[in-house]
């Protein structure tokens, strides 16, 4: 019998006191009294809305049902039928604006928790393993495939892929798999052990990864084919080219972009005492982080555990933040301060060359733009300085140039994504890419259906 109940289970969560003070996850997920009762909320309708709102197709219905009747194993072997990365997305996707989105109970009180359910499931399987062991791997097939980045889109690719059989290899530019998994999200949302294990059970299947690669200097896409024998390469290097602003002051002591601060966090662990790559010490200092995407939350929610006061600078207002809601109000609850409708126009510096405070414009908004958001507009006259020592930017990234300027025949936009038909072929033949290195920075789901996609175009192309 169905729960009728119109809100989810709440997940259980650190006190907001206590997690901004420390890198352990927020989230602690589900029991599984709690899971099993928030998957009797399903209806299980007859036409799924849920289903065709996930990029990746997970069969959501059919693995909710599982988890009611108590059979996680059942549910995991469900989800990963279409989703390599279950643990990942559990934590991480954007369920509000796609499965849950969609879900029928949503329209009379809060849709099922689908997400809560999936990471469960997945939790579930990586503390008790498999009831046959690890899986087996599949007969060989012949054909041998290159991917370039283990990010979401790599990896879910590289996973499809041995999943049929493939001899593939995911080569990775740093030292640890993962890709944005790893450098960008923090620990405190995504444990980088549960990206490990992923990782993990992809190589159960035969994947294999060689870290320390940047394909484009190490070796390149047309080296992978014409002398190591790949028969198709998939790039899913992502987006790690950071946009500044091009105001005065970038370039003082103390300004860094969105992707280098993280980076130095999450792979390095620079907020350790005894780390090797320490960043500059935020204790009792005043950070200003620009933007308001969920990168920007990231960077603000981790200068906040290094003992800064912190200031997220947007130039809209409160309801046009684009990152999750759920980020937005973990970020409230852990003390960031919102100045929202205002905008940098001078970063000051002290005698020293460092950052000594940042000029702001105030805003207001006026008739919607190309993105359908109302445009910001400065408010002549209304200019003032905000005291702070340090400004993060998180503006967006684009692209690396260096697989195109490193690759024969590869067409990209003026944007540098990488251009690629419906099928998620390049310009090049053999050469296929999807996630960021295509669209510029996205969210993990979308990367992985688009490595998802290119999987399946690979595989026509070559059992031919």
């Amino acid at each position: 019998m169905a729960n009728m109940r119109l809100d989810k289970n709440p997940m259980p969560a650190q006190d907001p006191n206590v997690r901004n003070k420390n890198f352990d996850e927020v989230a602690l997920g589900y029991t599984e009294e709690m899971a099993i009762d928030e998957a009797k909320r399903c209806l299980n309708c007859k036409n799924p809305k849920c289903v065709s709102g996930c990029p990746v197709n997970v069969r959501i219905p059919e693995f909710i049902t599982r988890v009611a009747e108590g059979d996680f194993d059942g549910a995991f072997e469900i989800i990963t039928s279409t989703n390599s990365l279950p643990a990942i997305c559990g934590r991480v996707c954007p369920q509000e604006n796609q499965c849950e989105g969609q879900c029928i109970r949503g329209i009379k009180g809060e849709s099922v928790g689908i997400g809560r359910l999936e990471r469960f499931v997945a939790d579930y399987h990586n503390a008790h393993g498999h009831k046959d062991g690890a899986p087996a791997r599949p007969e060989p097939n012949g054909h041998k495939v290159a991917i370039v980045g283990s990010g979401p889109a790599g990896l879910t690719c590289a996973g499809d892929l041995a999943r049929k059989g493939y001899d593939v290899t995911v080569y990775e530019a740093l030292h640890l798999a993962g890709g944005v998994l790893v450098y960008g999200i923090p620990e405190f949302r995504l444990p980088k052990a549960i990206v490990q294990k992923e990782v993990k059970r992809l190589e159960y299947f035969g994947v294999k990864v060689v870290t320390n690669t940047v394909v484009g200097r190490t070796i390149t896409i047309d080296e992978l084919m014409e002398e190591e024998g790949y028969e198709a390469v998939f790039v899913g290097s992502g987006a790690g080219l950071p946009m500044f602003m091009n105001i005065p002051g970038e370039n003082l002591k103390g300004v860094f972009s969105a992707n280098e601060f993280l980076t130095r966090i999450n792979l390095m662990k620079a907020y350790r005492e005894d780390s090797d790559t320490p960043i500059m010490d935020l204790k009792g200092k005043k950070v200003a982080v620009v933007g308001g995407g969920n990168v920007a939350m990231d960077a603000a929610r981790c200068s906040k555990r290094l003992g800064a006061e912190v200031w997220v600078v947007y130039r809209r207002g409160m309801e046009e933040l684009p990152a999750r809601h759920e980020e937005v109000e973990h970020a409230i609850e852990e003390g960031i301060i919102f100045k929202t409708l205002n905008n940098p126009i001078q970063i000051n510096g002290d005698e020293n060359g460092a950052v000594s405070s940042m000029t702001c414009i105030e805003m207001e908004l006026g008739e919607p733009d190309a993105s359908g958001r109302r445009r910001p507009i400065e408010k002549v006259g209304s200019e003032f300085d905000l005291p702070v020592d340090a400004v993060i930017m998180s503006l967006g990234t684009n692209p690396n140039p260096l697989i195109k300027s490193t690759t024969k025949g590869l067409e990209v936009n003026k944007k540098g994504g990488i251009i690629v038909n419906e099928d998620g072929l390049t310009s090049r033949a053999g050469v296929y890419a999807g996630g960021d290195a295509v669209t510029g920075a996205a969210t993990v789901i979308l990367a992985m259906g688009a490595g998802k996609l290119a999987a399946k175009s690979i595989d026509e192309a070559l059992s031919k």
